[in-house]
């Protein structure tokens, strides 16, 4: 009996159809450049392709967690004040960033003292009781924990936002899984390694510090003027004198805990003053930033405060009247300085430094060289299973090897509909995906055999060749897609590009094998005479 294909049959055209707009989408002519130019736009190409940056970087957690115990002595400091208890938080050790201590604790403010430490603080440390009215600080291990993964979290959004000031393809940024808080970062298409550099170097840490005292001309007088100990609560910064008006190799002696930090700042723009015709920095803050600003300029009217970025004083501005959430930062920048720093607060500032594990570029060349040579690989790996299946199943590897074109030209509409990139691994996972196809039809080809050699006729055996092969295909193929995940998930950028296309084959194969092969063949059986044997 003739099978109805029509349904079968516009479907496949319309998987077809689908796909070729996700290779070439709306190409702009159809001559072999406008051809080329359409499929490179909508495939992306990997660093190992295309060329481009390479960077592992380590982000310094330890400046997290010092920022985290200075924010906590500020705020220890203004709690107590607030409720009028006596007592100074510090950190006494500088080499023990997690601990705080509170010293000079009256007996009459013991209880009360404990109390607001309970409260406010013991989710994140463990408070306990010294002798002479001190209460210790520590950090509990999770919470530490827990502040690093964070750290490292942000650190990525963070570069992540920067790096798209570039205008990059699909860059890779992510948690290096090699080294212990570690960021890979992948560039394609980036040839100027040092531009590179610069913008990520560029992520320091920005935050505003009360200053003490200063400049000094070096940093042993800056710390005769606190009486040759500096308090655990401040200290000696050099100011570099890279952005702004200020000039020379000075000194300042800052209080430890920052005012502000790159994170508090909502937005920030270049600007030139009308009056002056200086470049400056219009910047707003974040609403409780704003509010805690206020607080801190309203109180020191005409004292200074400092620009801190990447661990040097880059400039010291007095305060003219109190700042609430919006602000200016005059210097004499130049317009790359203005437009630097305006994007650094823009864009959100690292929450640690980062420091520089390896880099290196790989030339557009040598991308085209593996380009070449992939697509040589797999063009050639296709042609000869093709022309094998031809030799050894006849006619019905016809019916395969439309079957593995479709396959083919699946998985690439994927890629182009997708954000998946194209690595040279990936090349590698198209090429598996070919063998995996035939295998496919392999397994279905020779049970036809097994049922055509026990007597069935044409249609009875391309029945039960289908159905009895079924089962081990979609064995075959889970098991594959789940390893491939496996490497997805714990791979890094090439290993995730060869996870990726081999997943996406593996599902065409499922569909061409079983649902395109057996369509071919029932149109083959629907024109065949009866007795008539398949071709295989």
């Amino acid at each position: 009996m003739k099978k109805n294909l029509k349904g079968r049959v516009v479907a496949i055209f319309a998987v077809l159809l689908v796909c070729l707009y996700g290779i070439f989408g709306i190409p702009h002519g159809v001559s072999g450049k406008a051809l080329t130019d359409a499929l490179t736009s909508r495939i992306h190409l990997g660093l190992d392709l295309k060329g481009g940056a390479h960077l592992i970087l380590r982000v310094q957690v330890q400046d997290a967690i010092n920022a985290e115990t200075d924010n906590t002595v500020a705020a220890l400091q203004q709690d107590l004040r607030k409720a009028s208890l006596s007592g100074r938080p510090y950190k006494p050790d500088p080499n023990k960033p997690t601990v705080v201590q509170v010293d000079g604790v009256s007996p009459a403010n013991l209880s009360a003292v404990r109390s607001t430490l309970d409260s406010k603080y013991s989710n994140e440390y463990d408070v306990s009781t010294g002798s002479n009215g001190s209460f210790t600080l520590s950090m509990k291990p999770n919470y530490e924990r827990d502040l690093e993964q964070r750290t490292v979290s942000q650190s990525i959004e963070t570069i992540r936002d920067r790096v798209d000031s570039l205008g990059v393809s699909e860059p890779v940024i992510q948690e290096y899984n090699l080294g212990a808080n570690q960021i890979l970062v992948e560039l394609p298409g980036i040839s100027d390694l040092d531009r590179v550099k610069n913008i990520i170097q560029s992520t320091a840490r920005l935050e505003i510090h009360p200053v003490i005292g200063g400049p000094y001309p070096n940093e042993q007088a800056a710390l005769q003027s606190v009486g040759g100990a500096l308090p655990a609560d401040q200290e000696i910064m050099h100011f570099s004198g890279s952005i702004g008006n200020q000039g020379g190799d000075s000194y300042y002696v800052l209080q430890r805990a920052s005012v502000v930090q790159g994170s508090d700042f909502r937005s920030a723009d270049p600007n030139v003053n009308p009056n002056t015709g200086q470049r400056e920095v219009q910047f707003t803050l974040t609403n409780d930033a704003g509010e805690k600003f206020y607080d801190y300029t309203k109180a020191n009217v005409n004292n200074s405060m400092a620009v801190v970025m990447g661990g040097t004083v880059r400039e010291v501005a007095s305060i003219k009247q109190p700042i609430r959430d919006q602000g200016v930062i005059e210097g004499a920048f130049s317009e790359d300085e203005v437009g630097a720093l305006s994007k650094l607060l823009r864009t959100g500032a690292l929450p640690a430094s980062l420091e520089q594990i390896e880099s290196r570029t790989v030339g557009a060349s040598l991308g085209a060289d593996s380009i070449k040579a992939g697509v040589t690989a797999a063009i050639v790996g296709m042609l000869v299973v093709m022309l094998f299946m031809l030799v050894y199943y006849r006619g019905s590897g016809v019916n395969a090897d439309l079957a593995l074109i479709l396959n083919l030209l699946i998985l690439l509409g994927f890629m182009g509909y997708s954000t998946a990139t194209l690595t040279l691994p990936g090349i590698a996972g198209v090429i598996l995906t070919i063998g995996m196809g035939v295998d496919s039809n392999v397994l279905i080809f020779e049970r036809i055999r097994e049922e055509m050699r026990a007597g069935k006729a044409a249609s009875a055996a391309v029945d039960q060749g289908f159905a009895h092969a079924w089962i081990t295909i979609v064995d075959t193929h889970v098991t594959t897609i789940v390893s491939a995940a496996i490497l997805f998930l714990f791979g890094t950028g090439p290993v995730k590009g060869f996870a990726t296309t081999l997943t996406f084959g593996l599902l065409a194969n499922l569909f061409t094998a079983v649902f395109v092969s057996r369509t071919i063949f029932d149109a083959h059986l629907n024109k065949m005479k009866p007795g008539e044997l398949v071709s295989i």
